[in-house]
């Protein structure tokens, strides 16, 4: 028996999609889905039906800003797996022809990487991050329908209940917290008909088991480090824990003793380390965000905060009003205790730059502007010209009038940095004419 020419392949997979449209037609007229349709598929459809979901229209949503989207996927239990997944899936496929997405558990897809003119290709469906990819949102789809029913499947061209996603074949695999067992989200595979080969499901299964030890080690990792600490404390009576660095001074990224935070998270936590009596709900809200937010967005927030605290090994948030369990060593905190000792060099050397330098939040603002001006009072009242200049010479002071003229004054006549101090201020007045 001779083997299908590639064209008698091509007639055999339109002749499937054509009688899938016309199922899918009559589907949507009677509100019966053939059982000539794999059981997937066909209960993936009827639930579609039963949504009302418009098969030529409807679209993935993208529900939050850019910003909100990078902290939020930034600060997902998935994010410090995505080494692993990059390693088994996404390395290789560019050479495959594929694009590898990874949703959250609500089918929001948070990174959608691989094949680079594929992935642009996918861009006319908005299979991009950031967008709905839910069932409920687009109707049968791997990452959607796998989530739906919390376990592996593939969806072929045309099974797709959306027409517009028909070019396109999928394999995807839900994963969770070994934990607890919650649903953490979802790994997926997208392209040709390569995407629902065989091999694929095991690729996908296998990655998703990696996933999950992955996960496994760091949460054991986390309990031992926890468990040491409570153990050295115990072992010590009337000893006072060690308190958890806090870095969110200058460009460098914003770390909780080991564990890099998000741009929210650090804010939260540093507003809630500046004001350790608590700050209410409506009051950390209106110091966060630069528009109204709604509670459902903070209390989102909180509660990935405290799987972060959580995995760093710090007490759980405490609520009414919202503060921190046990004091953290904030870095901003200790410069300002500094200046109000008098310690002024200190204060300078432990003060690399500004409070979170990218943030907008305006308590941030506020905070960051306090801390900038308490240091710059006091090393204008009290600190030596060497002190001083080694403070205005820094980027975001160079331009600071008062601070220049304040070194010349008090530079000895002899000094050879008078010139220099000199040529700055003048280089300063000709750029604010």
């Amino acid at each position: 028996m001779s083997m299908p020419t590639g064209s008698e392949h091509a007639g055999a997979a339109g002749d499937l999609r054509d009688r899938l449209l016309r199922a899918q037609q009559d589907a949507i007229a009677t509100g019966v889905v053939p059982l000539t349709l794999r059981p997937v598929v066909r209960e993936s459809w009827e639930r579609a039906i039963r949504g009302a979901i418009d098969p030529d229209r409807a679209l993935p949503a993208i529900e939050l800003d850019e910003d909100a989207f990078r902290q939020y996927r930034s600060s997902h239990a998935l994010a410090s797996v995505m080494p692993v997944i990059r390693r088994l899936l996404v390395d290789g496929a560019d050479d495959a022809g594929l694009v590898v997405a990874v949703g959250d558990a609500d089918g929001r897809l948070l990174w959608v990487e691989g094949d680079a003119h594929l992935r642009r290709r996918a861009e006319d469906m908005l299979f991009v991050a950031g967008a709905d990819w839910s069932e409920r949102r687009i109707g049968t789809s791997a990452p959607g329908t796998a989530l739906q029913l919390d376990r592996a499947v593939q969806i072929r061209g045309a099974e797709h209940y959306n027409r517009i996603v028909h070019p396109w074949s999928c394999t995807a695999a839900p994963v969770h917290d070994p934990a607890n067992g919650a649903l953490l989200g979802v790994i997926d595979i997208t392209g040709t008909d390569h995407a629902v080969a065989p091999h694929t499901m095991s690729l996908v299964q296998a990655t998703v088991a990696a996933v999950e030890a992955e996960l496994r080690i760091a949460n054991l990792e986390s309990t031992v480090h926890a468990t040491l600490r409570r153990s050295r404390m115990a072992a010590v009576p009337g000893a006072r824990p060690t308190r958890t660095p806090l870095t969110v001074l200058g460009e460098q990224r914003s770390r909780l003793g080991s564990h890099e935070l998000s741009p929210r998270h650090a804010e939260i936590l540093t507003l809630l380390a500046w004001n350790p009596r608590g700050i209410s709900a409506e009051r950390l809200a209106a110091l966060l965000y630069e528009r109204d937010a709604s509670p459902v967005t903070l209390r989102a927030e909180i509660t990935r905060l405290r799987r972060v605290l959580e995995s760093a090994g710090e007490p759980p948030l405490e609520s009414r009003p919202y503060r921190l369990a046990r004091e953290l060593d904030l870095d901003a905190a200790r410069v300002a205790r500094l200046v109000g000792q008098g310690s002024l060099r200190k204060a300078v050397e432990q003060y690399p730059g500004p409070v979170l330098p990218a943030s907008t939040a305006p308590g941030i603002v506020e905070l960051r502007d306090e801390l900038a001006s308490r240091v710059r009072e006091s090393l204008l009242a009290d600190a030596s010209p060497e002190l001083l200049l080694a403070w205005a010479e820094r980027d975001e002071h160079r331009y600071d009038v008062e601070l220049w003229r304040t070194c010349l004054e008090l530079l000895p006549p002899r000094s050879p940095r008078r010139a220099s101090v000199v040529a700055h201020l003048e280089r300063i007045e000709s750029a604010l004419r």
